[in-house]
């Protein structure tokens, strides 16, 4: 294959990737991209901002769209969360239904079914998780969706193994329209660094609390600067909480989980930026954060675009 796209017809897109929370959305695009850039977590809700990855091959490139689990909000940021992920069916040129094979269809799936009904943009039907049911289960649930929806194709896939992703690629890329590439070839999101980092810590903080802190977790980059002399970059994070008992726990007894949220952010952001990381974490109580707008802002979840 050239690599001089001007000899070929190049194609190019945004995808975006819907669905109930966890059924995989983030797990898909890490798998795509190859490197970590959408936070995962087996908790509902996690993905907050729209999340763009960027698949550059030869003769293509794909923008997907990793949006927020669609569901009915409960405060002011479940309303921001959910104007993202309605909002980006407008913007794209093939939507990915993804859902859970594992849960079957729910509620929440109709829920998204009535909201696509209005939508001339060609969704895909993505069965994720196949490699967690028996085969034979497979059929009876592709026509179940299907008589719900006139799906434009049903690609069943495991995000997490790998299963059938190549496929769907190619799929993809069979739909899409001839056009420019948006992004440089090296480029895999259009996240600046910041968003990511804090990202990675919110993740951390999501996997070493398990069930004891909601998702009432945000993290603010104070500082990040590259210190030349050293090779090292300083990072200065807030971990914002909404009670005095949340930041206890963030905290841990005599700071030990402060530390292994840091220890394992640290390793994560040195792959991300390709240098060696100082990581200074901080725990703030900021009282019923996701309903106020001007948190909301401040901590980056603006709906000033939309």
């Amino acid at each position: 294959m050239s690599n001089n796209i001007s000899n070929t017809e190049y194609k190019s897109g945004f995808i975006s990737i819907i669905g109930r929370p966890n059924v995989g959305k983030s797990t898909f695009l890490n798998r795509v991209i190859g490197q970590k850039i959408a936070i995962m977590s087996d908790k509902p809700q996690t993905t907050r901002n729209k999340v763009q990855g960027v698949y550059t091959t030869d003769d293509a490139q794909m923008i997907f769209i990793d949006t927020p689990g669609i569901h009915k909000p409960k405060h002011k940021l479940g309303d921001f969360m959910m104007k993202i992920a309605q909002n980006t069916l407008k913007e794209v040129d093939v939507i990915l239904f993804m859902v859970n094979v594992e849960e079957g269809l729910g509620k929440g799936d109709h829920f998204i079914i009535e909201k696509l009904k209005g939508v001339k943009t060609p969704v895909y039907l993505i069965l994720n998780k196949i490699d967690q049911i028996h085969p034979d289960a497979l059929l009876p649930m592709i026509k179940q969706y299907n008589d719900l929806f006139p799906f434009a194709a049903t690609v069943p896939i495991s995000a997490l193994e790998g299963n059938n992703v190549d496929q769907l690629l190619q799929v993809l890329k069979d739909q899409l329209p001839e056009g420019p590439q948006f992004y440089p070839a090296d480029q895999i999101t259009d996240h600046p660094e910041r968003f990511i980092v804090s990202e990675l810590i919110r993740e951390k903080v999501l996997h070493l609390t398990r069930e004891e802190i909601p998702h009432s977790i945000a993290v603010v980059i104070d500082k990040m600067e590259r210190k030349e002399e050293k090779d090292l970059i300083d990072v200065i994070a807030t971990i914002i909480v909404e009670r005095d008992s949340q930041k206890g726990i963030v905290i841990g007894k005599q700071g030990s989980m402060l530390k292994e949220v840091g220890k394992r952010s640290r390793v994560d952001i040195e792959n991300l930026l390709g240098s060696k990381v100082y990581l200074e974490l901080w725990v703030k109580v900021q009282k019923d954060w996701r309903n106020r707008s001007a948190n909301l802002r401040d901590f980056g979840f603006s709906d000033d675009e939309y």
